[in-house]
């Protein structure tokens, strides 16, 4: 990680050496929290992640994280959207895997948050779907 302005800036970090597609896991050795963790793969990330690979080791997307920042921010310009950050998609991911897992812990696990506390700043549920699980 790098510290900008007090900001810590992570590098796209995800190895191929760390990537166990026939398990849909992923090993990432050094999250923000400083902790490594196994995160769980889709099985569309696994397609997208097998149309990807050609080599057994090395980055999995060779790029920086201000590649991916500049890129995301020049999208946003072009659709017009405004006050939209790349960190807000984790917010968005949260609230929609909260749907397919309603077990906190559970989702927690995902995520990589180590506190339902942590857990609540992202999880934002759309009254809709509440009001379908009330029935």
């Amino acid at each position: 990680m790098h510290a900008r302005n007090g900001v810590y800036r992570r590098q796209t970090s995800m190895r191929w050496e760390n990537v166990n597609l026939q398990a849909q896991t992923a090993l990432l050795p050094m999250t923000k929290n400083g902790t490594a963790r196994v995160v769980p793969l889709s099985r569309r990330a696994v397609a997208i992640l097998q149309a990807l690979s050609g080599t057994d080791t090395g980055p999995v997307f060779p790029i920086s994280y201000m590649v991916v920042n500049n890129c995301f921010v020049d999208a946003c310009k072009r659709a017009r959207i405004v006050d939209l950050h790349f960190h807000d998609l984790r917010h968005t991911a949260t609230s929609r895997l909260a749907e397919k897992l309603p077990n906190v812990i559970e989702l927690a696990s995902v995520t990589g948050h180590q506190t339902i506390q942590m857990l609540k700043r992202y999880y934002h549920p759309k009254a809709e779907v509440l009001a379908q699980k009330l029935g």
